[in-house]
């Protein structure tokens, strides 16, 4: 058998594997990793240091939308407070930069659901390559040294699940990775309206929105908020099969 056989029946192999399905954890897994994710999210400590996961879909989420809606994207900064920067050049108004403005808040709710039906359907590598992929497209658009030091770990720990763990551990890592997201993507709004009602917040994405739209930056919270409590109803509904 020759080398460019050997090759091909590789990548034959690989392809199987990341565009096939693979049976969902069990439901009890399916249950602990959610209430893992929650423990994540509602603890202070662990929160502070997962939030970097839920900063890095919200500046992926500026930066794809500003890039879709015909924006230049100059660049991405994450920082270790677990702030973010998305710099676009491009109209200072209009529509385009409505909806990359609109974009951070709402991106990691909006992945949960998109993985929740990749889950649905069986496609845990596929949800995990395709993470992998995403990360190491905005790899190239991060411009500062811990941006770059978060977005290299967070997509390693998925790669590296993906490639090396067990049928299992790939399921249960995937199924908490969105879980996370999901309620992850919650709870953002509320820190937002709480620095907004303390004032220390005057130019926040809500701020930015009624600038633009001379819609009330509550208006904008509540639809953040309609965002992420609907994508987890209808995700958590997909995740655990009912």
């Amino acid at each position: 058998m020759g080398t460019d056989s050997v090759t091909a029946d590789g990548i034959a192999e690989v392809w199987d594997r990341v565009v096939g399905t693979q049976p969902a954890p069990s439901p009890p897994v399916v249950v602990v990793a959610a209430l893992v994710a929650l423990a994540v999210v509602a603890a202070r400590r662990p929160w502070h240091v997962a939030r970097n996961a839920v900063t890095i879909a919200h500046e992926a989420g500026h930066g794809l939308v500003a890039l879709l809606s015909g924006r230049r994207l100059e660049g991405i900064r994450l920082h270790s407070d677990t702030s973010g920067l998305t710099v676009s050049r491009g109209r200072p108004t209009g529509i385009g930069m409505v909806l990359t403005a609109a974009a951070g808040y709402t991106a990691p709710s909006l992945l949960g659901l998109a993985g929740a039906w990749l889950l649905a359907d069986g496609r845990v590598t596929a949800l995990l390559w395709g993470a992998t992929a995403l990360l190491s497209a905005l790899l190239l658009m991060v411009r500062n040294a811990y941006g770059v030091l978060s977005v290299v770990v967070t997509g390693g720990v998925f790669f590296l699940v993906s490639w090396f763990a067990g049928p299992e551990v790939r399921g249960a890592f995937a199924y908490g990775a969105v879980w996370f997201l999901l309620l992850g993507g919650v709870r953002p709004v509320f820190e937002l309206q709480a620095k907004r009602r303390r004032g220390e917040a005057p130019d926040s994405d809500a701020d930015q929105l009624a600038r633009l739209t001379n819609a009330p930056a509550a208006l904008w919270i509540l639809l953040f908020h309609a965002v992420a409590l609907c994508s987890l109803i209808g995700g958590g509904q997909w995740l655990l099969g009912l």
